[in-house]
Formats: structure tokens, C-alpha cells, sequence
């Protein structure tokens, strides 16, 4: 059951446990998630956002139904994330993909990654973070300082629900420029490649194959 809805400003909306009936983000949607670590099936789920592009973020709080417990059922949610007719963009796809399978129990397709593409096109500089991008890319700047605050509160502070949204509200904007970098480039289809592989990539880490990686030669 979708939980109320939770206005914070003219652009962010919290929802709790799911998205409502019938809110529809178009055939793109920009996906970011937060997490109490960076293990994904150790760590849990606590927030997911989306933007449709349009200047407004809906935020999931997932809470789960007793300490230490799974969250409640989204189906609104996890329809939209394994629809295959709508377009997931990310920002380390690798990782939001694998803690949103792990948790929800589905396959998150399909995906683009803009970490992925601006390690294949912007090979002059090793600033690939979120931040970075959209300085660059975009000319907007985002603050990183409530990273590493602590998402699994009940209730989550107004700074932290505006660091939230803007992990999404320029995901849309900074694809379509990294997009045009990669068709530049010859390298759009190499990028399709990995992003098509990412489902399986996810599986292979919460399977532990993250180290030792099955596709390094060290033994």
C-alpha cells in the first residue's frame, strides 16, 4: 500500500513505501538510490528517487516492518523499474541496480550509466563523479555533503531530501550531453554493450564475484 504523500517543495515530493497510482515519469526516467553502505546485500535500501526530467524529484522512503526487517511491498515501484518499455538512467548503474534487484526482487532493464559513458569518452580526466559531470558538462554544481549521512532515520532532514533529489534532477540533461559524446566518438555501441550486461554484472557481485572478478586473469 502506497504511503502518504509528503510535499517538501515546489520540486520534491517524499512518498512513503511506493509511488501512487497512476504517476507516470514519461519513457525515460532518471533512478538514484541510497543505502545505509555500499555493500549491497548487506546494506539496506532506505530511498529511492526519480525524475522524469521536468525539474521535480519523487522520493520512496522504504521503511522496513520491524528493525532489521525487509520494506514494505511497492508494487507501483517495481513496475516501473522492471518496465522494459522505460529507459532507467543512472549514475553507477552497477551498484544501484544490484542493491534495487537484491531488494525488490526484479531485473532493472533497461539502463544507461553516466559513469560508464564518461570513462569511455572523457579518457583526458579521471573526474567521473555525479559532481564533477555536471560542473564540467552542465555548469550547475551539487553539493556531495550529505553523502554519508545516515538514510535509514525515520524521518530524513529537509537537506538531506534536496541532496537526494539532485542526484536525479540532471540526469537526463548530463546523459543527453554524454550520449552525443559517445556517438562522437564511435563508441555508442560499445556503451550499449555494457549497459545491456549490467542486470548480469549485479547478479555477479551480490553472488560475491566482485573480488576475485571472474574476468581477471589472477587466479
Amino acid at each position: 500500500m502506497s504511503g502518504r504523500q509528503i510535499p517538501i517543495d515546489g520540486a520534491i515530493t517524499l512518498h512513503r513505501n511506493d509511488l501512487p497510482d497512476g504517476l507516470e515519469f514519461g519513457p525515460r526516467v532518471a533512478i538514484d538510490t541510497e543505502t545505509m553502505g555500499l555493500v549491497p546485500h548487506r546494506d539496506r535500501l532506505c530511498l529511492v528517487q526519480l525524475s522524469s526530467g521536468d525539474g521535480t524529484a519523487h522520493l520512496v522512503q522504504l521503511i522496513p516492518d520491524q528493525p532489521g526487517g525487509k520494506p514494505a511491498d511497492c508494487p507501483n515501484l517495481k513496475r516501473l523499474l522492471s518496465d522494459a518499455s522505460v529507459l532507467k538512467i543512472m549514475h553507477f548503474a552497477r551498484f544501484d541496480v544490484a542493491v534495487l534487484q537484491h531488494t525488490l526482487g526484479i531485473t532493472v532493464a533497461p539502463t544507461v550509466c553516466t559513469k560508464i559513458a564518461a570513462r569511455l569518452v572523457r579518457t583526458f580526466t579521471d573526474r567521473h563523479g555525479l559532481a564533477a559531470l555536471c560542473r564540467d558538462l552542465l555548469g550547475v554544481e551539487i553539493s556531495k555533503h550529505q553523502q554519508c549521512s545516515d538514510w535509514g532515520a525515520p524521518k530524513l532532514t529537509p537537506e538531506q531530501l534536496v541532496y537526494a533529489a539532485s542526484d536525479v534532477l540532471y540526469l537526463h540533461a548530463l546523459w543527453d550531453k554524454l550520449e552525443a559524446l559517445l556517438v562522437r566518438e564511435d563508441r555508442r555501441e560499445l556503451a550499449q554493450a555494457c549497459y545491456d550486461f549490467l542486470p548480469a554484472r549485479a547478479r555477479l557481485d551480490l553472488l560475491g564475484y566482485e573480488d576475485p572478478d571472474i574476468f581477471s586473469h589472477r587466479s
